[in-house]
Formats: C-alpha cells, sequence, structure tokens
C-alpha cells in the first residue's frame, strides 16, 4: 500500500468534501516542492477535472504518466479528462482504457468506462462503414457484442456499482433488449432506488402495462416523484396522466346531458308515447339526484382517494396547461346544458334539442380532437 504525503492527505480530505478550489491550492504548493508525486498530480488531476478545467487535468494525467507510464489511476484520469468539457473525445479515450484495463484487469470501473467507450465507438464507426444517417432499430447485437462482454466483466467484478449498471443499461437499450435493460434496472434500483432514469423506465412501465387506468397510473407516477423529485420524465408521465384524469370528466358531463335528454324524450322512438312537458317540479328535481352521484362516485370520491402528489399536480396543470383549462371549461359547459333542459319547465323539445347537441357534439367532438395530448 503506498503511504500518502501528509499534504496529499489533507488534500484528499478537502476533496471529500467537495472543496475542489481549496485541495487544488495545497496540492499545486506541494508538487513545487515535490513535483514526482505521482498521488498528488492524479489527485490535481482530479481537483481540475471537478472545477472545468480539463486542459489542465489532462496535462496532470500527461505528468502522472511520465513519473509512471503504467499507473491504473494515471490512465482513469486521463481517460476522463478525454471524455468531459469542450473536446472531449471517446475515440482517443478508448486506447487509453485499454491500457487501464492491462494495468488493473481486476478493478471494475476501468471495464465498465471501456465498455462505455467501445459502445460509443462500435456504433460510430458501423454508421460510418455503412454510410447511415440513423442508426437501424435492430441487428446491432453482433456490433455492440465487445461491449456487450465488457459491462458483464464490469458487473461481475463490481455488482454493487452504480455506474456499471448505468453502462450495461445503455448497452442493452441501443440492442433492443428489453429484457436485459428491466433486470438491470431492478438491479440498479436496489442498490440506488432514488436513481431517476432508472425509476422512471421503471415506473413508465407499470403505468402503461395493459389494464393500468389514468388515475392508477397518475399514483405511480407520483410515487416515482417522490423518490426522485427532480426526474422531468417522471413529472411529464405524471402530467400527462393527470390530463388522461382530467379528460375523464368530460365523459360524466356528457352522461349527465344524456340522462337529462332521455328525462325529457326529446327524440321519439317508434311505439313509445313521450312525456307531456312541462314536466312536474318534483320529477326535474328528482334528476339532481343520479347526477349528483355521478360527480361523486366519478369525480369527487376517485379524486380523493388519489396520492397528495396526485391532487396537487391536479391544481398545478390546470394553472399551467391551456388544454387542461380547455377541458374543465368544455365540462362546465355541457353540465350547464344540462341543468337547463333538466330544470327548465319546457313545453315544448326544440330548443331543448339544440341545447342538448350544443352540449354533447362539441364536447364528444373534441374529445378525439385531443387524444394524442394524452401519449
Amino acid at each position: 500500500m503506498t503511504t500518502l504525503h501528509p499534504t496529499v492527505e489533507r488534500a484528499q480530505a478537502l476533496i471529500d468534501f467537495a472543496r475542489h478550489d481549496q485541495a487544488r491550492d495545497l496540492l499545486a504548493q506541494h508538487l513545487a516542492e515535490v513535483p514526482d508525486d505521482l498521488s498528488a498530480w492524479i489527485k490535481i488531476g482530479y481537483c481540475h477535472l471537478n472545477t472545468g478545467q480539463t486542459e489542465l487535468a489532462r496535462d496532470a494525467a500527461s505528468q502522472a504518466l511520465k513519473l509512471a507510464p503504467a499507473d491504473y489511476g494515471a490512465f482513469i484520469l486521463r481517460a476522463q479528462s478525454l471524455t468531459h468539457g469542450a473536446g472531449s473525445s471517446w475515440r482517443e479515450a478508448e486506447p487509453v482504457l485499454r491500457e487501464a484495463v492491462r494495468a488493473d484487469p481486476g478493478h471494475w470501473f476501468g471495464y465498465a468506462m471501456l465498455a462505455d467507450a467501445v459502445c460509443r465507438m462500435s456504433l460510430i464507426r458501423y454508421a460510418q462503414a455503412n454510410n447511415l444517417k440513423e442508426l437501424p432499430r435492430d441487428g446491432l447485437d453482433a456490433v455492440l457484442c465487445e461491449a456487450t462482454n465488457l459491462a458483464a466483466k464490469a458487473l461481475q467484478l463490481g455488482p454493487e456499482e452504480v455506474y456499471a449498471h448505468e453502462v450495461a443499461i445503455q448497452i442493452a437499450s441501443f440492442a433492443l433488449d428489453d429484457e436485459a435493460v428491466d433486470r438491470f434496472d431492478r438491479a440498479l434500483l436496489r442498490i440506488d432506488p432514488t436513481h431517476a432514469e432508472a425509476l422512471a423506465r421503471q415506473t413508465r412501465k407499470a403505468a402503461r402495462a395493459p389494464g393500468v387506468k389514468a388515475a392508477e397510473a397518475a399514483d405511480l407516477y407520483a410515487s416515482g416523484l417522490a423518490a426522485a423529485p427532480d426526474s422531468t420524465d417522471l413529472q411529464r408521465g405524471l402530467d400527462q396522466a393527470t390530463y388522461r384524469m382530467l379528460r375523464g370528466v368530460r365523459w360524466l358531463a356528457l352522461l349527465c346531458v344524456g340522462l337529462a335528454g332521455a328525462m325529457l324524450d326529446l327524440f321519439a322512438v317508434e311505439g313509445k308515447v313521450q312525456r307531456e312537458l312541462p314536466l312536474p317540479l318534483g320529477q326535474r328535481l328528482w334528476y339532481l339526484v343520479p347526477m349528483a352521484v355521478i360527480w361523486l362516485v366519478g369525480a369527487l370520491l376517485r379524486y380523493r382517494r388519489r396520492r397528495a402528489g396526485v391532487r396537487l399536480n391536479v391544481q398545478s396543470l390546470i394553472q399551467r396547461h391551456r388544454w387542461s383549462r380547455i377541458v374543465l371549461g368544455q365540462a362546465a359547459w355541457a353540465m350547464l346544458c344540462a341543468l337547463i333542459i333538466s330544470q327548465v319547465p319546457w313545453t315544448a323539445r326544440t330548443l331543448p334539442q339544440v341545447l342538448f347537441w350544443a352540449g354533447l357534439a362539441p364536447t364528444f367532438a373534441t374529445i378525439w380532437f385531443d387524444r394524442p395530448r394524452t401519449r
């Protein structure tokens, strides 16, 4: 085990607390006095890398490799400096990572990063060799074979490492191996239950499963957001599921319009005598009972059973999403037509028929028009 200089140990303590500027200054003073300290060059390289000074990080890696041409840490620093910042190049990093794996074949990170590089470069070479502007959706298994094997080795050496799983998921995604992606996602979430991307994929899969209704999907997305509140994918999914819920209230309003029309026998049916108009007050008031039950069971109780995150998102979506306000406006218009049809003591059916179609037709047509917005 290599003994670190006390100054390098103090710098490492600063790095552990993400105080990279202070660690960099301390290491710079130390290297001015001891320019052949390999550990100090590697650590100051990471300080440069974490403060966005990639060129200085590459210089530090070059100095470390001059002192130890076969050092694993120096190779990894060099590779990471080549894949960050302006002028990043996975093409240049690939041979460096191969040297890193040869220098320490027992370390998982070298295999994981090499698998990442090989995956990217294999796809680029395949596209260039076949003069493709876009990659095909299938047939990439053979192209990604080496990357898949390297990722498997990384997982074997580091079964609890997040980055190793992320690389394996990336490769499986390009290969369209949904089963492998699902397996790696579940393993990754056992290690890090708040991993935003894996959580979004698993939540989306559960929410889009056959038979899952909009309210259930909204609860699933809200649960995911509780674990990963910064996930834009989960928020987008929650917004879509919430909008699907709001779209459902129009069907309740249309049902009320239909019941109002049936109560007045607006349209003659052969063999059936239409009710005499105007309807008695009691019969008109009785219509309010099934209407209240429809809204109580279909909307209010359903809304109250949702998670707090869903209920808050309903209010938020109405404020920031124009189509959500249009949906509620259409439901309110249909209900207004239903109430006028049912509560006014009509003596003729002509005007109620106009109100019936005014409440029914535009709303029903828009339901199909805005259907793509739920996807």
